[in-house]
């Protein structure tokens, strides 16, 4: 059996991923109050390291891969591309195979998503991709971790997207068939979600709706999340600006959901454009306790690559 790669959710499946959520959980609450650098008492990683691979920048991923495997007992190391020979022209297949023989795991967060899927195939090792263009599976593990947290039960549960049909919508839409969520997307005319990854979440058997209507997509509905309008690398923004304008977060959209309804955001947030301050800053957000939940979500994630869970 080759390495136990996550490069999508669906690599892992419903069962394992909720798994990761009781695992995450549980590790959590026997260490609160602890330093974070503390090793848990078990130490199911003792003497791994995980080799970090950033084309993109990052703050949560970087941080809670980092502290995530201290915690688990290993080590993490980065490389980047201005520092490594990564930006001097090696191959994605070569990096792979030398970082096998080097590190147990590897983490690689990048623009085209084909590049993950060459390394995981290179790769004798677990490779989880920290994001690309196409999906942002560890964010998204976090995100259904702080919602079981908050008390919401996730089969059935009515999650609402506002904005732009990205890669972190791509990877909740395929959280949605696994873990039977029902979802509605506003997006803006030349900004929908990607049709592959709502016809498999439906071939699932969840409703899916896609809407241009963010008013109709709040109504009723447990969780609202959203995005930056601009992913990091985007130029020429000023018409996207104008066409994501009607499907900001804001107190009136949120005063059409339940009245205990949640706020998501995976962070970072340009507040005042996809959500006003009221909303960031109010009692229903709990986007820092899905940040901190990053670190949690990616320990599970890990031990799960290696077979623990």
């Amino acid at each position: 059996m080759g390495a136990r790669h996550f490069l999508d959710l669906g690599d892992a499946g419903g069962d394992a991923i909720a798994a990761m959520i009781g695992d995450a959980i549980d590790r959590k609450e026997a260490r609160a109050g602890w330093p974070r650098g503390r090793v848990d008492s078990d130490a199911p990683l003792d003497g791994h390291v995980l080799a970090m691979v950033f084309e993109k920048n990052s703050t949560r991923t970087r941080v809670s891969f980092d502290i995530g495997m201290r915690q688990l007992g290993g080590s993490a190391f980065v490389l980047d591309s201005a520092s490594s020979q990564l930006g001097r022209g090696e191959s994605i297949a070569d990096t792979a195979r030398v970082l096998s023989r080097m590190a147990d795991a590897i983490m690689l967060r990048t623009d085209d998503h084909a590049k993950v899927e060459e390394m995981a195939r290179f790769a004798s090792v677990p490779v989880i991709n920290g994001l690309t263009d196409r999906s942002h599976p560890c964010q998204i593990v976090a995100d259904l971790l702080t919602l079981v947290e908050h008390g919401k039960q996730l089969p059935g549960l009515e999650v609402a997207w506002f904005g732009d049909g990205n890669n972190v919508l791509n990877s909740i839409i395929e959280a949605a068939g696994l873990m039977k969520l029902n979802l509605r997307i506003a997006t803006p005319e030349g900004y929908e979600a990607d049709e592959g990854f709502v016809a498999a979440a439906r071939e699932k058997g969840v409703t899916i709706t896609l809407t241009g209507d963010a008013g109709a997509a709040a109504d009723g509905a447990d969780v609202l999340v959203t995005d930056t309008w601009v992913s990091m690398g985007q130029e020429h923004a000023e018409a996207k600006l104008a066409a994501m304008e009607p499907y900001r977060v804001d107190a009136a959209l949120m005063a059409r959901a339940n009245d205990n309804a949640v706020f998501l955001h995976c962070l970072p947030a340009h507040v005042g454009d996809e959500v006003s301050e009221e909303v960031f800053e109010g009692p229903q957000s709990i986007v820092f306790d899905e940040a901190e939940n990053r670190i949690h979500a990616q320990k599970s994630i890990l031990r799960w690559c290696f077979g623990q869970l």
